[in-house]
């Protein structure tokens, strides 16, 4: 038998070692690491952050380097879910190990869910909780020094699928939830150290609901730089307004958002970032100004703005176009003058007008806008700053602007276009430069009502507007590179259709079919204001005179108190130099115009009207030397003709205008109203004959007046307590020449400033005066045929008869004659002839008569003392009849001789009673006295 060979034991065998070192790595791998993993993950996630975790399975390949984990949750101290996912699996590179790289092959995570919360004090639930897990330590470690370069990373491929993050904000007064899903990434190729030539790239998209965020492009880790694509869209407008509800002072009702652009990042030595190609979308945004308000103040359909760029290095910023559909912006303005819009961005910029300029990083900054287009728009206005609140709406909105950019010297094209909401359209084009401040504008309008704008007109005059259309055309130019503001207007305007009234009435005030100003031109500093032609067809003015006394046209103007010191400088300035305000009017056409005019203070009320008026006025100007021209003619009640003319001097200054008024043929019994108040008589017939001249220099009028009455016949009496205490009917008939004419010449002057002074007022006082005169000493009035025979007006109202006789005494015969020419001269005059007796001179010229008679013609003085005596003493008498005899014989004799001798009309002519008691003269002549009346 061999010798037996010896044997090694097998655990001295390498491959024992190795096969048993296999099995323990393959055991290890596949079951104990899962083991431990399952009972150490959910022991480390309570231990370090105090959360419940459980684990469905976990698994692991030792050979493959993968890992494998399952349904994964995990609670937090509250018991509500905080992350989880369904699967986690990561694949690592093995061999890149050798090369010094912790490489993944692969991670891939599905159906993950994280929720984050931000807490009130802007932590979030993972903070808070790694917080409370880990308390900190009474004494800080040391900071190790550690100068050694992070660890290689490499991951060839992350994605992560129907991810759901969920994100509860308790930060806000009203806590909200995001549920974003899902929640995907996939990102390739990523190092954490530089590479030449390669990058990775990344896909990124999330959701939540509708609105979702997109991100791709590539990214380098060390040094950081990606460049891509990012795309927000649909972000709704509950998205928003929970987190810009603390920046935004406005409640934001509607909208969604889409934002896109792409970029380019990287840190190097400095941060570099462009944008390119941006995209922001904002459609059917709604903001309210609060919650209370009940409808939203703008809205818009879609707002888009392309082309956006952005570099950082380079400052500068630019847009393509910004396109805004479909705005409707509704502003308010209070009784205080707030708009309401803007007042919570003023309140917000108070604590922001301390800043100081050179620190907010601006300068220098460049920026550039391609086009502004604006469609389809509305705004509204409302003003409850007037006393009347004003409501104008401007609709089909449309704004064109050019380029505009950092160089705000350069001119912007712009084109405005809009209608208002109760008609007419307004048109701006040019183009204007923003630093200095400049515009060239065209200025078109059309058909644009002029009601709306009533209360603006009632801060400045009381009138309503019931009618009105404006149309402009023209060209407005402005420079503000020097203070004041320069600029002018030129072109045309025309008013239509106009009708004015006073706020509380109904009765029309002023109005007129067209009005035309052409050509216009406007300056506004210094003002200046010319004019070529205004055309002014069919005009109507009704004035009114109240029971009050005030004249509505008076009430027009807004009582607006000035200073006097500030009154009195402006004078003075005015006096020194040039008026503020320069107007020049060439000339005025006047075409088919009415003047009404009613006074009802009178009972009845009087109404007259002036119409089918025309002509025109040149030369109408503030600035000297100016000379123009008045020519205007017309009818009166549709009776009689009215003619207008003269000069005009330089207005506001004391340059002379001289005027003439000719009316004819109108029509007395319109004017009944005012005799009756007056005179206190109504006019039953007859016509009026004007002729006025006016000299007027400064507020100083000179007047002569002609007034030619023919036939004026009195009516009834009327009740009047203003009416003269006369005999009207006298002073009328004195004043009435053979032909029923009167005519009076009725001088006046006074001062035009002065509020009581009014000139038909002046001229009806002065005829009333005349009549009152004349009625109260009616013979002066016959002075002018008087004096043809040496006589003076009163020497005709009595002439003297001798003594005891009826015969004239020497030279009284020419008074006859006098007084029958003035009666023939105005047959409506009557004459009263009243008989005279004086007792004493008479009666001892009767008895002497008696007593020659008895004597045979001859009686001695002796004879003639004694019988005197015994006649005055009473001792002798005549018969009763005689002085009374004596008296009639004498009225009689003298109306016999008025009417046979000089053909008096017997109707002229009338007998009164004889007085029997009058006294004598010094010459011993009886006086018989006359009466003039009328009918």
């Amino acid at each position: 038998m061999s010798k037996a060979q010896t044997r090694k034991p097998v655990y001295r065998k390498v491959w024992f070692w190795l096969v048993l070192l296999l099995l323990a790595y393959t055991l290890a791998g596949f079951f104990l690491l899962p083991w431990w993993l399952q009972r150490f993950v959910p022991e480390q996630l309570e231990q370090r952050m105090g959360w419940q975790a459980q684990v469905e399975e976990i698994r692991t390949n030792p050979f493959s380097m993968n890992l494998d984990i399952r349904a994964l949750t995990a609670d937090d101290a509250d018991g509500e879910k905080v992350i989880g996912f369904d699967r986690l699996f990561v694949d690592l590179g093995f061999w890149k190990l050798f090369t010094g790289v912790v490489g993944l092959q692969a991670i891939a995570l599905e159906e993950p869910f994280i929720r984050l919360d931000l807490l009130n004090d802007y932590s979030v639930n993972f903070a808070r909780d790694w917080n409370e897990a880990n308390p900190a330590a009474t004494e800080p470690e040391p900071a190790e020094d550690d100068t050694s370069e992070p660890p290689k990373l490499y991951f060839q491929q992350i994605t992560v699928n129907g991810g759901e993050l969920l994100f509860r904000d308790f930060s806000k007064e009203e806590p909200a939830d995001f549920r974003i899903s899902p929640l995907d990434l996939t990102l390739n190729d990523l190092a954490t150290w530089q590479r030449e030539g390669s990058q990775s790239n990344y896909y990124l998209l999330a959701a939540l609901g509708s609105q979702t965020i997109e991100w791709e492009g590539d990214l380098s880790i060390n040094p950081l730089y990606s460049k891509g694509f990012l795309r927000v869209a649909n972000v709704d407008h509950a998205t928003l307004k929970h987190f810009l509800k603390p920046y935004l002072p406005y409640e934001l009702r509607g909208g969604n958002v889409t934002v896109s652009t792409g970029y380019e990042l990287s840190v190097a030595e400095q941060l570099h970032l462009t944008t390119s190609d941006g995209l922001l979308e904002l459609e059917e945004l709604a903001l309210a100004l609060d919650e209370d308000q009940k409808d939203a103040a703008l809205t818009n359909g879609r707002l888009a703005v392309d082309q956006i760029g952005f570099s950082l290095t380079g400052r500068r910023a630019d847009i393509g176009t910004i396109t805004v559909d479909a705005l409707d912006l509704s502003l308010a303005r209070s009784a205080e003058g707030e708009i309401d819009l803007l007042v919570p961005l003023q309140q917000g910029s108070k604590d922001e007008t301390d800043t100081d300029a050179s620190e907010t990083g601006n300068e220098g900054f460049l920026w550039s806008i391609a086009e502004v287009e604006l469609s389809n728009s509305r705004v509204q206005w409302r003003d409850r700053q007037p006393e009347t609140p004003a409501d104008i709406t401007v609709e089909d909105l449309a704004l064109t602007l050019g380029g505009i950019s950092h160089k705000l010297e350069d001119p912007v094209r712009y084109r405005l276009q809009g209608t208002l909401a109760k008609g007419g359209s307004l048109g701006l084009e040019g183009q204007a430069t923003l630093q200095p401040f400049t515009l060239e504008a065209g200025v078109t309008g059309s058909g644009v009502q002029l009601a709306p704008f009533e209360p603006y007109i009632l801060e400045a005059a009381n009138l309503n507007v019931r009618s009105g259309q404006l149309a402009v055309d023209g060209n407005l130019d402005l420079d503000g590179q020097k203070e004041p503001l320069t600029g002018t207007f030129s072109g045309t305007a025309e008013v239509s259709a106009l009708d004015l009234t006073l706020p509380d009435s109904d009765e029309p005030l002023l109005g007129w079919q067209t009005l035309r100003l052409a050509p216009l031109e406007y300056n506004v500093h210094p003002a200046r204001l010319e004019i070529g032609t205004i055309t002014l067809s069919q005009p109507a003015v009704n004035v009114v005179r109240g029971g009050d006394g005030l004249h509505n046209v008076e009430r027009i103007i807004q009582e607006i108190g000035a200073p006097a010191e500030s009154e009195a400088e402006t004078r003075k300035e005015d006096s020194e130099g040039e008026p503020d305000f320069i107007f020049r009017i060439e000339q005025l056409l006047l075409e088919d115009g009415k003047v009404s005019y009613t006074d009802r203070t009178l009972d009845p009320s009087f109404t007259t009207r002036f119409d089918e008026l025309k002509g025109t006025v040149t030369g109408i100007s503030n600035i000297a030397p100016q000379q123009g021209k008045v020519s205007l003619r017309g009818r009166v009640d549709g009776v009689s003709d009215v003619n207008f003319e003269g000069t005009l001097g330089t207005l506001g200054t004391d340059d002379v205008s001289q005027l003439s008024l000719d009316m004819k043929n109108a029509s007395l019994p319109n004017l009944s109203p005012y005799f009756g108040r007056y005179l206190g008589y109504g006019v039953d017939s007859g016509k009026l004959n004007v002729d006025m001249t006016y000299e007027i220099a400064g507020s100083r009028i000179d007047a002569t007046n002609m007034i030619v009455m023919d036939r004026l016949e009195l009516g009834q009496p009327v009740e009047s307590e203003e009416a003269v205490g006369a005999p009207v009917k006298l002073g009328l008939a004195l004043l009435r020449d053979r032909k029923g004419v009167i005519e009076l010449d009725v001088p006046i002057s006074g001062n035009l400033d002065d509020p009581d002074f009014s000139v038909g007022k002046v001229v009806m006082r002065a005829f009333v005066n005349i009549l009152a005169k004349a009625a109260a000493s009616p013979f002066s009035v016959l002075g002018s045929v008087a004096e043809l025979a040496g006589l003076s007006g009163e020497e005709l109202s009595q002439v003297n008869f001798l003594a005891g006789q009826v015969a004239l005494a020497e030279g009284e015969q020419a008074k006859l004659d006098a007084l029958a020419d003035a009666l023939a001269e105005r047959p409506a005059l009557l004459l009263n002839i009243r008989g005279v007796v004086a007792p004493e001179a008479d009666g001892l010229a009767l008895l002497k008569q008696r007593l020659e008679e008895q004597n045979g013609g001859g009686l001695s003085d002796e004879a003639w003392e004694q019988a005197r005596q015994e006649y005055l003493a009473g001792d002798r008498s005549l018969p009763p009849e005689a002085l009374g005899n004596l008296a009639s014989a004498r009225g009689v004799w003298l109306r016999k001789q008025m009417l046979e001798d000089y053909g008096v009309a017997s109707k002229q002519l009338f007998l009164l009673d004889p007085v029997r008691n009058a006294m004598a003269d010094d010459q011993g002549r009886v006086a018989v006295e006359f009466a003039l009346d009328a009918r």
